[in-house]
């Protein structure tokens, strides 16, 4: 059976809702564009592990 709210504890209800909260990503400086970026993933400019991985391409050529 339930517990009324009322006798719920403030240490009870906060401990409980501990792990409810925001985490921070994790980025990290990427020394040959001179940003950050996530780890793990190619850069904006197409770098990932020091080397160009993604060539930039103009965007009227999808067409």
């Amino acid at each position: 059976m339930a517990v009324p709210a009322r006798h719920t504890s403030k240490q009870k209800k906060r401990s409980r809702r501990g792990h409810i909260k925001l985490t921070v990503p994790a980025m990290h400086y990427d020394a040959t564009t001179g940003e950050y970026r996530l780890s793990h993933r190619v850069s904006p400019k197409g770098y990932y592990k020091g080397r160009q991985v993604v060539t930039e391409s103009n965007s009227s050529d999808n067409n």
